[in-house]
């Protein structure tokens, strides 16, 4: 972990690996190891993009063409409409986490509302949570625990409640889960927008969502190409280092700074750049950059962990040994701020199992 000032203990950090990826199965790919297990941390995806060079691309675009382009749902619902009927019953109560992934039943949800600002909802391998403010909480009578930093000036009071409805008592005539049905229909009654997203193999038929009339979303990755810029070299300090001094951290530092700017199309990065040096004095970092054009692609909407996971292990087996590419994972904003949790992952050249992992928590 780079040191960081004091005082920055609530603050996002950015914790940085570099290591080796180890043997690849593509039957069984790893979970539990990095950089795998970086973009399964997440609850929900908003964003993943891959970043490689334009003659890479040219190899790979037949297997980048055939990953599954992610569905996901926009409706409105009560929490109510949760708890009742088939929705319930097939979406919740059927789910099978601990043997699957994609089992049946597996569904994602997330509410509008910013956190840590609105009321807010999410559903997760059958845990429903909701973010609430002082009021809502106390009028809504169901067991919650403080959210947020406490003590915190400028902050309003904000509490937490998880609900793990799978559980065998959650059944209506339960007394717990009926405190928690009438809490639905006459404390948090406003029907909300949600993000849906079903992890099922075989829908369901008929689809307990659609009396609600959902309306279905397809992601498909946006390509940008010819995308030329001053590339550094992003092989690592190779002078022998244990303790990954400040070498190593110059490195990842302004590695990662060039790399945010290709993912934001900056102009500073481009041979092309002719900005008053008032203005921006930026510059790749190292004495030597390679004119270079790259290709970016970007999925954007309401994916699931998972699909970045298997994504990444596809783009992994199809990309030649000695290139170069970098997958960035990146998750929906929080609080005021909008600041989100992201992780970039780069396999670096002419070093196939090597690769730097940035995490953003």
């Amino acid at each position: 972990m780079l040191s960081f000032p004091e005082g920055t203990k609530n603050d996002p950090k950015c914790y940085v690996t570099h290591g080796v990826m180890g043997h690849l199965d593509p039957k069984q790919p790893p979970v539990k190891r990095k950089p795998f297990a970086a973009m399964l941390k997440y609850d929900f995806v908003q964003k993943v993009e891959l970043i490689l060079p334009e003659e890479i691309y040219e190899i790979m675009k037949e297997v980048l063409d055939q990953l599954p382009k992610p569905v996901y749902s926009r409706v409105i619902l009560p929490l109510k409409a949760l708890l009742e009927g088939e929705f319930f019953n097939e979406y919740i109560k059927k789910g099978k986490p601990c043997l699957s992934i994609f089992a049946h039943g597996n569904i994602l949800m997330l509410s509008e509302g910013t956190l840590g600002v609105d009321d807010s909802y999410s559903l997760r391998e059958g845990i429903l949570t909701l973010h609430l403010d002082k009021e809502s909480y106390e009028r809504a009578g169901i067991v919650g625990k403080p959210d947020g930093v406490k003590g915190k000036r400028g902050t309003k009071p904000r509490w937490v409640v998880e609900i793990n409805l799978r559980l065998p008592s959650m059944l209506h005539g339960k007394k717990g889960f009926d405190r928690i049905v009438y809490a639905f229909k006459n404390v948090l009654t406003n029907p909300v927008t949600w993000l849906f997203h079903d992890l099922s193999i075989a829908a369901v038929t008929p689809d307990p969502l659609d009396p609600h009339f959902p309306v279905k979303k397809t992601v498909s990755p946006r390509l940008l190409q010819d995308l030329k810029v001053n590339r550094p070299s992003l092989e690592p300090p190779k002078e022998a280092d244990p303790t990954y001094g400040a070498d190593f951290e110059d490195y990842a530092i302004e590695l990662q700074e060039w790399l945010a700017l290709v993912l934001l199309e900056s102009p500073r990065i481009s041979p092309d750049d002719k900005i008053d040096p008032f203005l921006s004095r930026y510059a790749p970092p190292g004495n030597s950059q390679t004119n270079t054009k790259l290709v970016k692609l970007t999925w954007q909407g309401f994916l699931a962990p998972t699909w970045a996971h298997k994504a990444f292990v596809q783009v992994l087996l199809a990309a030649p040994q000695e290139a170069w590419f970098a997958y960035c994972v990146g998750g929906f904003g929080e609080g005021i701020s909008g600041e989100s949790k992201n992780c970039t992952i780069l396999r670096l050249p002419n070093a196939p199992k090597e690769y730097i992992l940035w995490e953003v928590l």
